[in-house]
């Protein structure tokens, strides 16, 4: 792993949020994979970011709440909607650590078209639901158009004994292959031929231990990427409320 500051992105940055989100009901599902079979997949400005010499695809499906502009409250029926997102780690001339996905799916055809456009992020409508009894959560999707699918059905274990102590909380601790994995704020579009960064901010992710009881899913195929090993490492985290601030400009694509 590079000796890239993985601590500056998690602190708040100066200025007004342009929106809010609540995220709940994570559920972090990873696969090593080669850095030969992702680094094709980006733009040639961003660099596969690793941990332990691998690269790493992650699968997270959850819940979007509360979604609004900063001069907005948030409205029925727009607001609250499932998403998954298949994403990867990339880093920016050895600086600035985060994510890149490869897809998002959403059951909000109004939030696909609007970070589609606005966010040039590879936003997909899907028909999705999240379902949870007592310690046993259960995800849903498929695209409405094309068809891929993701179920999977996790059990939800306690704490997360191996993260630091944060008030009643378990966090990943810094240098670990979760944080890593999970603590990402920053993350890279594409629009108008221009590489773009984006910042979100939380409270750390409060961790679980997780088994994966089940997982069928299409979007990695979909996404040109088929691991030729199960997930490795799963995770879950109840919820996070998000600032998010707009994209900034950082440099041309070649």
């Amino acid at each position: 792993m590079l000796d890239i500051d993985r601590i500056s992105p998690t602190r708040r940055p100066f200025g007004a949020a342009a929106g809010y989100h609540v995220w709940s009901d994570l559920l972090f599902i990873h696969w090593r994979i080669p850095v030969s079979l992702l680094q094709p997949l980006l733009p040639r400005e961003l660099t596969i970011d690793t941990y332990d010499g691998s690269a790493w695809v992650g699968l997270v499906p959850f819940r979007m709440s509360g979604v609004r502009p900063w001069w907005s409250p948030p409205i029925w029926g727009i607001s609250s909607f499932p998403e998954t997102n298949v994403r990867t780690y990339v880093h920016l001339n050895g600086t600035a650590p985060g994510v890149w996905f490869l897809s998002l799916d959403a059951a909000q055809w109004l939030a696909v078209q609007l970070a589609r456009l606005g966010w040039g992020l590879n936003y997909h409508w899907a028909k999705m639901n999240v379902t949870r009894r007592g310690s046993t959560i259960e995800y849903r999707s498929r695209r409405v158009f094309g068809g891929a699918f993701c179920h999977a059905t996790a059990e939800i274990g306690d704490p997360f004994s191996e993260g630091l102590v944060s008030g009643q909380a378990r966090i990943a601790k810094p240098g670990t292959v979760e944080h890593f994995l999970v603590e990402r704020y920053l993350l890279y579009a594409v629009r108008r031929g221009m590489i773009f960064q984006g910042q979100v901010h939380h409270q750390p992710y409060s961790l679980f231990a997780t088994e994966l009881r089940n997982l069928n899913e299409q979007l990695l195929v979909a996404n040109g990427v088929e691991p030729s090993q199960p997930p490795c490492h799963v995770i879950f985290s109840p919820q996070v409320n998000v600032e998010v601030f707009g994209l900034q400009p950082v440099c041309h694509c070649k």
